[in-house]
């Protein structure tokens, strides 16, 4: 988990042994577009997975290497929270990026995000590459400013077209907009 209090370790402990896993956003961008490459199997995501993150071959069956694979994931690169929000009355709320759709893609949207990081932080994401680690990257890329590139493909991805009198000019060129900079469909 990403802390200004502590320090970013990339050790885990796997069946008794210290592993350093590398959690260069570069690499973690691949391992993501390796989980969902379509036509990879399973066992070979789960293997290939391992060697990209772990500095060193785990010696195990390929059930305990799913396993360990996942809980890395989960923790390590997702980091998501085991409990959904919950409204006052105790109901699970709605995830916002599943009701509106994925509003950017890593891949897709790779050239907006590097230059809207030279834009915001003058930080050339192609020479740290193997260097800044996944939850700079991520806490990063979460605080761009609203004028960058991929800040304002975003809003158009997610804006409404407006409604009413006198707006059908604008109506068709966001209709456009959207057009244009729609997601390809990724899984």
């Amino acid at each position: 988990m990403f802390s200004l209090a502590y320090e970013l370790t990339d050790e885990i402990e796997i069946q008794g042994e210290s592993y350093t896993l590398d959690m260069s956003f570069d690499n973690i961008i691949r391992l993501i577009d390796l989980i969902g490459d379509e036509e990879l199997d399973d066992g070979i995501k789960v293997e290939e997975g391992l060697d990209m993150l772990l500095d060193r071959p785990i010696e195990t069956d390929l059930a305990t290497k799913t396993k360990i694979f996942y809980q890395i994931f989960e923790k390590a690169v997702a980091q998501q929270e085991l409990k959904p929000a919950l409204d006052r009355q105790g109901n699970p709320m709605p995830d916002s990026d599943t009701a509106k759709g994925k509003v950017y893609s890593l891949s897709q949207d790779a050239e907006y995000i590097y230059a809207s990081f030279m834009q915001d932080y003058g930080i050339d994401l192609i020479e740290q590459q193997g260097k800044l680690h996944w939850n700079k990257f991520k806490a990063l890329l979460s605080g761009l400013r609203n004028d960058t590139k991929l800040k304002e493909v975003v809003q158009i991805r997610t804006c409404d077209l407006p409604s009413g009198k006198g707006t059908a000019k604008e109506r068709e060129r966001m209709k456009k907009l959207k057009k244009e900079y729609a997601l390809e469909k990724e899984d």
